[in-house]
């Protein structure tokens, strides 16, 4: 009986440190830094890294590229949006695949000096960097899957429009692009304006209407049409929100060119609450889109 005891005494500790060291182990975010030679500057990027990536060393993982708002930074989605917690609990309850996060720093506070803008401009070649410098770091340097089945691109405001024109100007390299109150093209009202056409804001302003996605659908031709229709395409925007109406003429242009896509107005408006919650849609349908057998 004493020896039977012992050895129940014994299952119990080991059950428990067991149930302790898996407790532990969770997914990870790290800060990194990349330096650029297309921007001449150090960038700095996070990455979102699964609960499984150190202990399966031979295992490759699909790929999404998370971009931030304006006056925002790469810290902004997990800092306040919150990614890493509503990964894990996707993942958990099996709703989404693990994957890898990426979100890079496209700018910060203007007013501080700061560039922002996902596309070329004088003095800030972004678009160029993120295609020729941030995505062949990140894939050479992570276990990436790296094909256009298993890489999605995804964003808020700013974000959300650069997002949706990198899948339109590259549709050979994302399954998915999830733009959430997306900037599609300047609005009539609510936008950051300034009165000097030189400053950075005016350039800022002036590279979104040039790189205005309402009229890249509108003036594309059949050849452009069908590789678009390559890419899955899910628009979400609030029904507060200041931006909805160029999201609404975004999603009028898709239907007249028949181009499949999701479109979703929620109640809310342009706020981290809004873009917390679409995560919940967002990681589960970028997870869906992926392919991860090939």
């Amino acid at each position: 009986m004493k020896r039977a005891m012992i050895l129940l005494s014994i299952l119990c500790v080991s059950i428990g440190l067991y149930g302790q060291n898996n407790w532990r182990r969770q997914s990870r975010v790290e800060t990194r830094t990349i330096n650029s030679k297309v921007l001449n500057a150090d960038r700095d990027y996070n990455i979102f890294i699964p609960l499984s990536y150190d202990q399966e060393p031979n295992r490759k993982y699909p790929i999404l590229y998370l971009l931030h708002g304006v006056m925002d930074t790469n810290l902004g989605w997990f800092e306040r949006g919150r990614v890493k917690d509503v990964m894990d609990q996707l993942v958990a309850s099996g709703e989404a695949h693990e994957m890898i996060i990426v979100t890079p720093n496209a700018g910060g506070n203007i007013s501080e000096g700061a560039w922002n803008g996902y596309f070329d401009m004088p003095g800030w070649k972004y678009e160029t960097f993120f295609f020729t410098e941030l995505i062949p770091h990140i894939e050479s340097t992570f276990r990436v899957i790296g094909n256009k089945e298993n890489r999605a691109i995804a964003g808020l405001s700013m974000g959300g429009g650069g997002a949706t024109v990198y899948g339109q100007k590259y549709p050979e390299l994302f399954s998915s692009v999830y733009a959430m109150s997306a900037l599609m093209s300047i609005p009539q009202q609510g936008a950051m304006q300034s009165q000097n056409p030189d400053d950075k804001m005016a350039i800022l302003n002036k590279s979104v209407q040039d790189n205005c996605a309402i009229g890249f659908i509108k003036n594309s031709n059949e050849e452009q049409v069908n590789k678009l229709r390559s890419v899955n395409w899910f628009v979400d925007c609030g029904d507060d929100d200041f931006i909805l109406d160029r999201n609404i003429e975004f999603n009028q242009a898709m239907r007249e060119k028949g181009i499949r896509h999701e479109f979703r107005v929620r109640d809310g408006g342009h706020t981290w609450e809004y873009w917390h919650a679409a995560l919940y849609t967002c990681l589960p349908y970028v997870s869906r889109n992926f392919k991860m057998n090939k």
